[in-house]
């Protein structure tokens, strides 16, 4: 089982020492990698008859699938509902700020804003178009990760097809609703979707079923949010093709036990067979409650997506900040709409949000993992490839000590970040 003397294959990689998530469990075995993806080392012994040609010791560490957020506002100074001459270098700096946090995938989240920001619209004059000098969307593309910074899986569009009850820290200005060609209202607003993985819309708006089966048509992955919606529009929005809730509980009717509105479709009976939604959840500390948060894994814990809805401030310090096209006032662990007492999105860092879910809830190391890797690939529908250490996956993975910590994030089994007192 001796790899021959200058035979021309790709390097096999061997991690021992660990606990790999695997199955919903954590098991005590090696994590095999060649090629940037995870490894069958049965195949390799018995049937390539070969052996490993590197060896890392892991220490006893937890490794487990890379993190991934599909709503990130932006972070680190860089917010991406900002037009400005060179968005792509903004979302390089997050995508590389995200990787000491083990995020290796993610989805840049505009709030809502005016079709100018989203895409050039015809007819606009030469004066919006300095005003707007490189319109977002096309800036954004889908990218593999790698030494650079985490994998963009494509935009999420959140607004400004949303309720004005529960705006939060949209901007109400440019809030649109759906006229007679509801779609051709879709694409005036944003252009095309060639890079858009999920929209965010509210259901009660008319003609947004019309929007709905459109969307998921092209693949597009429709989210059910800022919603003053009762039950019954809700269940009619995932028969017609939405998968998901924008951080349930928050910009959303209150639960209420004779219609308890989006909430209820975490236990819904009129749901199309075969089927579940998934809901996102920001356990940053402050967005919501932990009795909430352990109603809503008990309920319903195989459809939880962690999220961070992280705003520009994220990693920046007190003080005034950006969302698009208003401003945030950061003080201490909470960020408002500057001037208000209404939350804009969390300061809280994909593990930090991990590591506050565990202790909320008191679930298991593994389901709070899973929370933020198989759950959000599965909603992507991308369970074969992220989110997962199951053979021929990619080998996204994240080190973490058993306070999960992280201590290493690899993407397409190469190196990206270690911490400096956990050499690997």
């Amino acid at each position: 089982m001796r790899r021959e003397k200058g035979a021309m294959c790709t390097p096999v990689l061997q991690f021992t020492n660990c606990r790999i998530l695997r199955g919903r469990k954590l098991l005590r075995e090696d994590l095999w990698v060649r090629g940037g993806r995870i490894l069958d080392p049965e195949r390799l012994f018995f049937e390539e008859r070969l052996v490993a040609d590197e060896q890392r010791d892991c220490g006893g560490c937890i490794l487990a699938p890379g993190f991934i957020d599909v709503q990130i506002n932006g972070g680190f100074g860089v917010d991406f509902s900002q037009a400005t001459e060179d968005v792509g270098s903004g979302v390089a700096l997050v995508a590389r700020r995200l990787l000491p946090h083990g995020v290796t995938s993610f989805c840049p989240t505009l709030v809502t804003s005016p079709p100018e920001v989203y895409h050039k619209e015809e007819g606009v004059g030469w004066d919006a178009c300095l005003r707007y000098l490189c319109h977002v969307l096309p800036q954004i593309p889908v990218k593999s990760g790698g030494p650079h910074g985490a994998g963009v899986l494509g935009v999420h569009l959140e607004g400004p097809f949303i309720s004005r009850e529960k705006r939060g820290a949209h901007p109400e200005a440019h809030l649109r609703s759906f006229e007679a060609n509801a779609f051709h209202d879709v694409l005036a607003t944003y252009g095309p979707l060639d890079n858009v993985r999920i929209v965010t819309l509210a259901p009660e708006l008319g003609r947004s079923h019309e929007v709905i089966q459109a969307l998921t048509a092209r693949g597009i992955c429709v989210s059910l949010g800022h919603s003053v919606a009762n039950l019954r529009a809700a269940e009619e929005a995932v028969q017609s093709g939405a998968t998901f809730i924008t951080h349930l509980f928050n910009a959303m009717l209150p639960f209420h036990h004779r219609d308890p509105g989006i909430v209820g479709l975490l236990t819904s009976d009129r749901l199309p067979p075969g089927r579940h939604i998934f809901y996102g959840m920001i356990s940053d500390g402050m967005h919501t409650n932990p009795a909430a948060l352990r109603i809503a894994h008990r309920a319903h814990p195989q459809g939880l997506v962690l999220v961070t809805d992280a705003v520009p401030a994220l990693g920046l310090g007190n003080g005034r900040h950006t969302l698009g096209q208003q401003e945030v006032e950061v003080d201490g662990l909470t960020a408002y709409v500057a001037g208000t007492k209404t939350l804009s999105g969390s300061i809280a860092p994909m593990d930090v949000c991990i590591r506050h879910f565990l202790q909320a809830t008191g679930c298991s190391v593994e389901s709070a993992l899973e929370a933020a890797s198989l759950h959000p690939a599965q909603l992507l529908g991308l369970e074969k490839r992220k989110g997962t250490l199951d053979f021929g996956a990619d080998a996204d993975f994240v080190v973490l000590d058993d306070s999960l910590h992280v201590r290493a994030t690899y993407i397409s089994g190469e190196l990206v970040w270690q911490a400096d007192e956990a050499k690997q």
